[in-house]
This record gives C-alpha cells, sequence and structure tokens, in this order.
C-alpha cells in the first residue's frame, strides 16, 4: 500500500472511532437534559469531511510520495485533536450540545482559545491534502469550510447566548 493509502486509511479509522465516541457523549447528553443546536447543518458538515477525504483518494495519485514537513504537521494536529477532546471529556462530541447549567471548559487549550478544534480543523483540511502535494484540494476545501464553520459558529454563539454551555467540541470558556 502507498504512503497515501495509509495515510487516508489511518485518518478515516480515526474518524470513526471519533463519531462512535461522540455518539455515545450525545446519547448520554441528551439523557441529562442537553439541547442539539444547528442539526440542520450537521449533514454538510460530514458531508464535507467525507468529500474532503474521497477527493484525496480519487484525485491524488496513489504513488505520490509525502511532503514529509507538511506530513509532520498533519500528525502534530493530531495530538491538538487529541487535547481538545480529552479536554471536553464526556461532553465532546461532534455536534452542538448545549447542556443547561453546565460549567464552561476552562481547562487544556479552551484556556486560550474560543474555538480550538475549528482552529485544527481548518489546519487539518489544509495541511493533508499538503502534504501530498494538493494546493488545489487544500484550497477548495479550505474554503469550502470556511463557509460552513462561518454558519456553525454563528449558531453555536448563538445557543451559548443565553449562558448555556454547549457541551461540544466546540465549547470554549467565555472570558
Amino acid at each position: 500500500m502507498s504512503a497515501l493509502g495509509i495515510v487516508l486509511t489511518l485518518v478515516a479509522l480515526q474518524r470513526l472511532a471519533e463519531l462512535v465516541y461522540a455518539r455515545r457523549n450525545t446519547r448520554t447528553l441528551r439523557a441529562r437534559g442537553a439541547a442539539e443546536f444547528g442539526a440542520n447543518h450537521y449533514p454538510l458538515i460530514v458531508a464535507l469531511h467525507l468529500a474532503w477525504l474521497l477527493s484525496l483518494l480519487i484525485f491524488v495519485p496513489w504513488r505520490t510520495p509525502p511532503v514529509w514537513p507538511w506530513l509532520g504537521l498533519y500528525i502534530g494536529l493530531q495530538g491538538a485533536r487529541l487535547w481538545v477532546i480529552t479536554s471536553l471529556g464526556h461532553h465532546w462530541t461532534t455536534r452542538i450540545i448545549v447542556m443547561p447549567g453546565a460549567p464552561v471548559v476552562r481547562h487544556g487549550p479552551y484556556r486560550w482559545l474560543r474555538h480550538p478544534n475549528y482552529l485544527i480543523v481548518v489546519c487539518e483540511i489544509a495541511v493533508l491534502p499538503l502534504a501530498f502535494g494538493s494546493w488545489p484540494l487544500a484550497l477548495v476545501f479550505t474554503l469550502l469550510n470556511a463557509t460552513l464553520l462561518g454558519w456553525r459558529i454563528h449558531v453555536e454563539e448563538a445557543a451559548l447566548g443565553d449562558g448555556r454551555t454547549a457541551a461540544s467540541v466546540t465549547i470554549m470558556s467565555k472570558r
């Protein structure tokens, strides 16, 4: 198998494992009285991420060697992703879930950034195609992702506007 095939397989397995974990957390949070916001845009986010991975599989030649500095950066981003997930613990989910009365997360990357997971995703979507020399895919998916993230952040901020705390990948500490 090529380096591209190995990397895409590992990324797909990681994302599937995260979806399983997020679904479990979402069910638990809903059972405790949490509400979801922005469910109408969630399928678009899933479709974007799936299209991003499939486009790499389809449009990047199979034997393209990795550009090691970019691939190293992508691997480093996975450490940051894990930091976000562990910082939120059982509140981490891929949806915007609001738990009334839940405390605001103020540790991990949330000490410094309002939306660290979004920053990581923005970087991942650009960096992985660059790790295999595909700046056109990096550009196209970065622009598409920016559009969806703008919408999602607007929905999330509105959901948090009444003082509730979101239990999602995007919750940040309020300063």
